[in-house]
């Protein structure tokens, strides 16, 4: 599976460590930056390259998720979500980390850097990346009527 990252200057040192744990569990991660420290870097650039890159790769039918760092996790998930055909989740336990996977199909997910230690952050990624989608009707008329509502205005 390829995963897609990108963090703000407050997950950093999350999104290093990240890079290197998944790639040595065999995923194909892609950094999408920040490369250097910057107090005063705009994220929503490095968020939405990576959003973006999910869904490429989703639409060419390669198996991808996409994960977003920053202090609380909160503007990272606000970027991602503004690209069309993502859905980001801000997990902040392995509950919600597993239900954004299980119950709305996220495809990408966001977490606090300065919320949890790294060992957290780390179990919570796993969390995600290894839940699989329900598939259950509910779950998939649900995410239909997001979808029509992106893409048309309206739910029905």
């Amino acid at each position: 599976m390829r995963v897609h990252i990108a963090t703000d200057h407050a997950g950093m040192d999350l999104s290093s460590h990240l890079i290197t744990h998944l790639t040595g569990k065999g995923y194909d991660v892609v950094d999408h930056g920040p490369r250097e420290y910057d107090a005063e870097d705009d994220y929503p650039a490095f968020c939405i390259d990576a959003a973006e890159a999910v869904v490429r790769d989703l639409e060419a039918g390669t198996e991808a998720l996409g994960i977003v760092l920053g202090g609380s996790g909160n503007g990272e998930q606000i970027a991602a979500n503004k690209v069309r055909g993502v859905r980001a989740a801000l997990a902040w336990n392995l509950d919600t980390a597993r239900l954004a996977r299980q119950h709305n199909d996220a495809n990408v997910v966001a977490v606090g850097g300065r919320q949890h230690s790294v060992e957290e952050a780390t179990e919570i990624i796993e969390a995600f990346l290894a839940e699989p989608f329900s598939n259950a009707e509910r779950h998939v008329r649900r995410i239909a009527q997001i979808a029509r509502y992106e893409t048309m205005g309206s739910t029905l």
